[in-house]
Parts: structure tokens; sequence; C-alpha cells
């Protein structure tokens, strides 16, 4: 039975929900899918998604009818098939899979896996030496990456470098899997068709022919599916996905990648409790992460998290703990997918050099995962634990630092959000509106750039993610809301500037802690610490000042403190 999906999409101007900022209640919904400029050098775009829940219009992709090879390619092909006419062999050598579909879209691939049809990699790559060294050229490097179906790796890999690009070498194969596993039970020397048919998409299903020069299409449907723009599978999609529900992921990421259409028997078969239950159980978390996080540093990161959420899966890849609070609301995905949206927008309207890719990769996590910020879980010692740190240390098992950053975001950007309407204004700040900072004895003009300096030295290079994510948070009541959002951040970056702030966690202090023990006649303890941040505060207030005045308002300070006490 085919399983029809719907794409309803919130039409509530504001919500409220117990995991936003309390000291911003209202929070505008936006589409979960706003389109924008395709980065990939197709000709026409697939619809939105705004209309993914009707039948798809027709579409037509420009793929080219020949591979033009590069003159390194020719050079390496060349020296592979005089390695076949040198020894005699009738091996067929057959690249494989995305090198083949990106030659034929148009755009350069430097990964080149080669599959043979009667013979190992390992035996092939040292016959290459071998010849290499007949015809007096250098022994190119050459190394074995053993099987480990964990990693996907399910074959032994030969690797050799030729003209300064490493290639692959693996033989055809059939498989077999077995019922509660991912990884072949039975492997055995296939041929390019049974090859071609065990893998996970028709688009990534072509060979190019090496001793021919000629890409052979054995679905009969790669070509056809790459030009119409169509995801889908060599085999009926719910057996191809409870083989190895990965491909249910590389499904997702290709057609988001590309921006196709995943086939709708697909999306069926994707979002069937079988498969789900097959994803959940058969897939280690590492490989889920590793995919989600190719599909949010790819081009479409939020066409590809709709996907999920279309199909379904969001809890399934985004597991959460057996306890958590409080209770996560019906549709908390969707304003997930929202806020990401909103972010990748406002990133784009920004401009891409705005943040590294590292800066946007996790800008766009902490856009994800904004609805959940207070939602948390007990650890050890009934300790609370943001559940966000769960998802992508537990769910995903992305690094460590991608959690704490992520964290300190959601922290910080609280704290950012309060600064907001003083640096967008440039009025004074009221140090009592801001019960997150300690109302420091500086000049009220100069409290501006005391507290900011303090978030920044904190934030250091991911100040302005943090103001990005601030910025969702604002409250702007405007049908341009993405303009504005672009023109208030443009107004706290600009007066950041001003204040000299841009790399203010560079700036030395201008004495140290054993200064202020000897001047303080403290031994340590929390008060050297305190005194410290004072003494920054003083620093930051006078950005002109030395460290012999520094030393003189200590004491001065310090005097003042023991005369009230």
């Amino acid at each position: 039975m085919r399983l029809i999906l719907k794409t309803t999409l919130f039409a509530i101007p504001r919500l409220t929900t117990s995991a936003a900022f309390s000291q911003t209640p209202t929070v505008h919904l936006l589409p979960l899918h706003a389109p924008r400029p395709a980065k990939t050098l197709l000709l026409t775009k697939t619809p939105s998604f705004r209309t993914s829940a009707c039948a798809p219009m027709s579409t037509q992709h420009h793929v080219r009818d020949t591979i033009e090879l590069t003159t390194i390619e020719k050079s390496i092909f060349d020296r592979l098939l005089a390695t076949l006419r040198h020894f005699q062999l009738q091996t067929q050598l057959r690249i494989a899979g995305g090198w083949v579909r990106d030659k034929l879209l148009g755009k350069d691939c430097y990964d080149i896996d080669i599959a043979l049809d009667d013979m190992m990699g390992t035996e092939f790559v040292e016959k290459v030496r071998d010849y290499l060294l007949f015809i007096k050229e250098d022994a190119p490097s050459v190394c074995v990456i053993e099987s480990n179906p964990d990693q996907s790796k399910h074959l032994e890999t030969a690797r050799m470098r030729l003209s300064d690009m490493w290639i692959d070498f693996v033989n055809l194969r059939s498989e077999e899997y077995a019922e509660n596993s991912r990884i072949p039970s039975k492997q055995t020397f296939g041929t390019a068709e049974q090859d071609a048919y065990r893998r996970d998409l028709t688009i990534n299903s072509l060979f190019y022919n090496i001793n021919t020069g000629a890409v052979e299409d054995l679905t009969n449907r790669g070509i056809s599916d790459l030009k119409s723009g169509k995801i889908v599978t060599p085999l009926p999609p719910k057996a191809t996905f409870l083989d190895d529900p990965l491909r249910v992921l590389r499904a997702i990421r290709f057609g988001a990648r590309f921006d196709f259409t995943l086939d709708e028997d697909l999306k069926g078969a994707a979002a069937c409790d079988d498969v789900k239950n097959a994803l959940a159980a058969k897939i280690s978390r590492e490989r889920v992460g590793t995919e989600v996080d190719l599909m949010m540093s790819g081009n479409q990161p939020v066409k590809a998290m709709t996907y999920i959420c279309e199909l379904t899966l969001f809890w399934t890849v985004f597991t959460l703990p057996a306890e958590h609070e409080p209770v996560i609301s019906d549709g908390c995905e969707r304003l997930c997918i929202s806020y990401l949206d909103n972010a990748s927008n406002l990133i784009h309207l920004l401009g891409e050099s705005t943040f590294t890719a590292e800066q946007r990769r996790l800008s766009l996590y902490a856009a994800l995962f904004l609805p959940l910020r207070n939602t948390t879980y007990s650890e050890k010692k009934a300790k609370k634990v943001p559940v966000v740190n769960h998802i992508i240390r537990e769910s995903l098992k992305r690094k460590t630092k991608d959690a704490e950053t992520v964290l300190d975001l959601h922290r910080l950007s609280y704290k950012f959000l309060s600064l907001i309407p003083y640096l967008a204004s440039g009025e004074d700040i009221q140090a009592s509106n801001l019960d997150w900072m300690r109302d420091f004895d500086v000049p009220v003009s100069s409290r501006a750039r005391v507290i900011t300096g303090f978030l920044l030295r904190e934030l250091k290079d991911f100040w302005r993610v943090a103001l990005l994510i601030s910025i969702i948070l604002h409250p702007i009541d405007s049908e341009d809301q993405l303009g504005k959002q672009r023109d208030l951040f443009n107004a706290v970056e600009n007066s950041i500037t001003k204040l000299g702030l841009e790399k203010v966690w560079d700036v030395k202090p201008l004495i140290n802690g054993k200064d202020v023990m000897k001047v303080l006649q403290l031994k340590g303890g929390p008060l050297v610490k305190e005194w410290l941040d004072k003494t920054m505060a003083w620093q930051l207030a006078n950005p002109s000042g030395t460290a012999e005045k520094c030393i003189e308002w200590l004491e001065e300070a310090n005097s003042k403190r023991v005369k009230l006490e």
C-alpha cells in the first residue's frame, strides 16, 4: 500500500512554547522550505516543499551524452589499460557510482572507485605497480584498507596513488543480507549487472567502462532518472532499505543535494514502521551521524531535514533519552525545521563569507535544536542535562566539542538577545535589565562596551553565530521579516565594530592574578577571580589604559571596599 505523506504547514502567526526563551514568547513560524537559487549545475529546480505532497511537475536536468576526461584522468586510465595489455589480461575496468554521475552532470569529481570483474583489487594494483616499474617509472604508493562493515567498508579495498590521485580498486560483487544486520552475510564475485542492482540508487548504479570508453546503464534507469531528477532504488525500495537501512538517509541526502524528487514508492517504504525499526536497530549511531552531518554541511540542509521530517523519521534519527521534561509537544519537529529554515535563509542573505564552513554547520545545528533548548533529562547524580547534548553526543555520535559549542550558543544567545535593543539603537545599557550580568562599577557610557566585551570574550570567533541565533529569536513584526533580521544583524555588528570589540578575546589583561594578590595582599581564593573580572571591566571601559593606571584603580577600589566593610 502506498503511503501518502502530507506536508501541511503551520499557519499560526505566533506561538508560545515552553521551549522558547522566557524573554521572547513571540515566535514567528516560517515556511518549511523557502526557495533560493540552487547551488548545483542543474538547469531547473524541482517544486518547493509547499507542493511536495502533490504530483511532482515534469522537469528535465541537463545530462551530458558522453564523459569528458581530464588530462590527469586520461593519463591514469592509459596506464591501467597498458597494464592489461602488458599482462595480457581480459579484466574489465569499470568506474562505479558517484564519479560517473557527477561527470554526466558536468561536475568535477576526484573520487574514483574502480570495480574489477575477475580479480581482487590487491592483485590488480600489484600488477599495475610491476608494470610501472617495468617501464622505469617510480613505484606508486599502495595501501590496503581492510573490510570494516561498521564503517560501510564491506570489502577489502586496494588503494593506489597515480598522478597525485588516490584510486580505489575493488571487485564486482553480489550480496545477501541477514535479517537483523546491514552487513552482507554472503558476498561473491558478481556480474556488472548484479553489482549495479545491489547499489542504493539508480543514479549511483552507472558504470564507466574504461576498456570501451562507454557509460553502462545496466539497470536501464540510471540515465533517465538522472535526466528527470528522480531518486529511485534499482530494486523494490522496501527490500533495498531493509537490506541496508542507511540507504534511506543516503536517498534523502542525494535528493537534497541535487534537488531531485524522491520517488513516491521510495517515500512510502522509507516512512513505514519496518524500515524505521530497521534503521534504529541495524545502523550504528556513528553512521547516522555521518549522514546527517553531510546533509547539514551540504548545499540544501533545509530540504534534507524537511525530507526527514516528512518521512516521519525525525525522532528515529534524532533519538531522545527515555525520560525528559517538559514533554515535547506534537509538531515540535516542524518548529525545528522552521528555525533551521530561518537560519539558513538569513545566512544566505548576509552572504556566505560572513561565516566559516564550521560556523555555518554549527549555527544550523543550533537553530535546528532551538525548540529543545529548555528540555532536559537526568544523568548520574540526578544532574539535569539538556537533551540537545544527548542528541549530538549519543544519537549522532558527533564530537564532544560540537555539543559544547551548540549548548554554549543556546545559553549565550539568550544573553545576546537582551543586548540587541541597546546595541542596535546605541542607547546606554540599564544593567538592572540584565539579570545575567553583574553591575560593574563603570560609567553608564561605557557599560555597553564592558558588558558586550565580556560576552564576546566568552563566545570568541562564534559571536556572529550567537548573534544570528539571537536575531532569529528576536520578535520582529514585519512582512519583510528576513530583511528586517538582516538589517538588525548588520546594525548590531556595526555597533560592535564601532566599540572596537571584533577581536576583544585576544586582548591580554593588563594585570594578572599575581598582581592582584600582591596589591590586595591575598593568598588566592575566589576573590582573586572576582577582582580580575573587575580589572577587566575597568580595562574594557578604558581601552587606552595602562597597567600602572589599572593597578592605581585597583588600589583605590580596594580601599573603598575596606572602608565600607
